[in-house]
């Protein structure tokens, strides 16, 4: 029993770790990454689509992000949504494609991405510890319901901090290598 508590808790961690990652994706670090697009939500005939469903999205080079839209309609649409959307990019249309420079960042905004990098890992970790305080609940429910013994419960609830201190050093791990990246000029 404590060990069904146990695996969903874990599912549960490597869904926050998963999460994290694509956040971690979604920050602009001076590189082009096809990921920096994915929160721009195009209005596409009424219905706010996300840019990679409407349009191949590619990376020529280290700085350009390339779009080519598969419908050509849509390409104003899409100039729109990028100008519209948080990544401080200006779009170039050349009629049938849109390119995105990506800019170097400065030292300043550099520093702002680590900040954000440390913040989301926080976030992260809050939510883990969360996590485990769910599945210690469970674990006492159990005992109190005579399901297991004291010792079952005292093993489970090791076995589930040595899992917490695994996922926390991996969140450790995504945070100092995004930060490592943000800081590589």
């Amino acid at each position: 029993m404590t060990k069904d508590v146990i695996k969903s808790a874990e599912d549960r961690l490597k869904k926050t770790l998963d999460g994290l990652k694509k956040e971690y994706g979604t920050l602009r670090a001076g590189r082009a990454a096809p990921s920096l697009l994915d929160k721009v939500m195009v209005d596409y005939y009424g219905s706010a689509t996300p840019v990679n469903q409407i349009a191949n999205v590619t990376v020529p080079e280290p700085r350009m992000i390339m779009i080519k839209p598969y419908d050509r309609n849509s390409l104003r649409e899409i100039e729109k949504a990028i100008q519209k959307s948080d990544l401080g990019l200006t779009p170039n249309n050349d009629g049938t494609t849109i390119r995105l420079a990506i800019p170097q960042p400065t030292q300043e905004r550099r520093k702002e991405l680590v900040k954000v990098v440390s913040k989301k890992a926080e976030e992260a970790k809050v939510a883990m510890r969360n996590i485990r305080r769910d599945a210690n609940e469970s674990i006492k429910k159990l005992e109190k319901g005579k399901q297991i013994t004291e010792d079952d419960r005292k093993d489970a609830q090791e076995e589930m901090q040595k899992l917490l201190d695994k996922y926390i050093k991996l969140v450790d791990g995504a945070k100092s290598a995004k930060e490592k990246e943000v800081m590589e000029v």
